[in-house]
């Protein structure tokens, strides 16, 4: 009897490679530092990392979305150190975000998408899918961690949850932004060290608050009708 061998799996297409794709990313950082957004090519990003246009094609629709991307992998770096308290923490990762704003191809790149997607929705999409999603891992990290060391309460209702996490991310990332992009001020540890010492405070009003009987007046000073 003759064996027949299995046939093999055909290939839906060519599978993607690490390598080429870190390529391209790291090509594209580099010619936003030294093109700038209007001049910036596709195919100068793929003379720069030795691959044929089609590739880069392959793979990204537009500069837009490569540009994107190139900054996500970067943001993906950041990590969430255990200092032991939620105030060490939340120090530790700031001061790790403003040593990212300092690299030339982080600043220029988060500029030029963020400045892009003012005229660009769908753009603006991808920047909150890939950036800004992917990245309130840390805020929930950070607050879990938090809760099981008892520095803050539990939020057992999951909508009220998230919303206390957009809004802490939208404070820190809006403030340090603020402060490294637009008015290029330092971040450093003693300006991190008084903006956790207010975002704290903010957090314990919001947690006290949520606490109280819906009934219960609301704090500050009254007037006699």
């Amino acid at each position: 009897m003759c064996s027949r061998s299995r046939p093999k799996p055909l290939r839906t297409g060519r599978p993607r490679s690490a390598e080429a794709d870190a390529a391209i990313l790291e090509a594209t950082r580099a010619a936003l530092v030294e093109l700038g957004w209007s001049k910036l090519t596709l195919g100068d990003v793929a003379a720069r990392a030795g691959v044929a246009k089609t590739t880069l094609y392959r793979r990204w629709a537009g500069k837009s979305e490569l540009v994107v991307d190139a900054v996500a992998v970067l943001f993906d770096e950041l990590e969430l150190p255990d200092r032991g308290s939620l105030a060490a923490d939340i120090e530790g990762v700031v001061l790790q975000f403003a040593a990212l704003l300092e690299r030339p191809e982080a600043r220029t790149a988060l500029m030029a998408v963020v400045a892009e997607s003012t005229r660009d929705e769908p753009l603006r999409e991808r920047i909150r899918v890939s950036i800004v999603d992917r990245q309130k891992r840390l805020v929930l990290e950070g607050r879990a961690r938090a809760q099981d060391r008892g520095e803050l309460p539990a939020e057992p209702d999951p909508e009220a949850a998230t919303r206390t996490a957009d809004l802490i991310f939208d404070v820190i990332a809006g403030a340090v932004v603020h402060r490294a992009l637009v008015s290029g001020e330092p971040v450093d540890e003693d300006w991190v060290r008084r903006f956790t010492a207010v975002l704290l405070g903010g957090l314990k009003a919001a947690a006290t608050q949520a606490h109280k009987p819906a009934d219960a007046p609301a704090d500050g000073p009254t007037r006699n009708a």
